[in-house]
């Protein structure tokens, strides 16, 4: 019967071991953080100067896409 008043305390005290070992492990984690890096540069995109122009390519796309059906590559192209 003896345990029985102890019982209560008990429960308490294995709560509150567990809040600081969270807690504790909390701030371990935030210790071991690498320290904050810059946000990467803007990224550049340089044009090949084997890259077709735009009008080029909608002359190639008016060539190819004659006769076949208006979807795909070819949307926009195959009527015209």
């Amino acid at each position: 019967m003896g345990w029985m008043k102890w019982r209560g305390g008990v429960a308490v005290a294995v709560a509150v071991t567990a809040l600081l070992l969270a807690g504790a492990q909390a701030i371990a984690a935030k210790a071991d953080d690498p320290p904050a890096r810059r946000a990467p540069g803007k990224v550049t995109f340089h044009k090949a100067p084997s890259e077709e122009s735009p009008a080029a390519r909608e002359r190639r796309l008016k060539r190819e896409c004659k006769g076949r059906p208006n979807a795909g590559a070819c949307l926009g192209f195959a009527s015209r």
